[in-house]
């Protein structure tokens, strides 16, 4: 009787999570799609912004960084050795 009750409760649980997920899904899509678009609405105007306060001359290229690197060389990282692949 336990094991029937058990599957009852989870096909239960199982199918109203499915239910409720079917009629949430759209409203969180458009939800996410909806910040996205204005994340990258912002952006887009960040960058007109700055582009209408320094104009350049036409065909000059200018390259600017975002980020500097902080990842160095290492020159201490060993030697190279061959190795041959032995038949067992």
């Amino acid at each position: 009787m336990g094991l029937i009750k058990f599957l009852f409760w989870f096909f239960f649980i199982f199918y109203l999570i499915k239910i409720i997920g079917r009629l949430l899904a759209p409203f969180l899509l458009k939800r996410f799609a909806s910040k996205m678009q204005d994340r990258f609405q912002g952006q887009f105007n960040q960058q007109y912004q700055n582009s209408q306060n320094q104009p350049q001359q036409e065909g000059k290229v200018t390259i600017e960084k975002t980020k500097s690197s902080t990842k160095t060389k290492s020159e201490n990282v060993g030697e190279y050795v061959d190795f041959e692949e032995v038949d067992e």
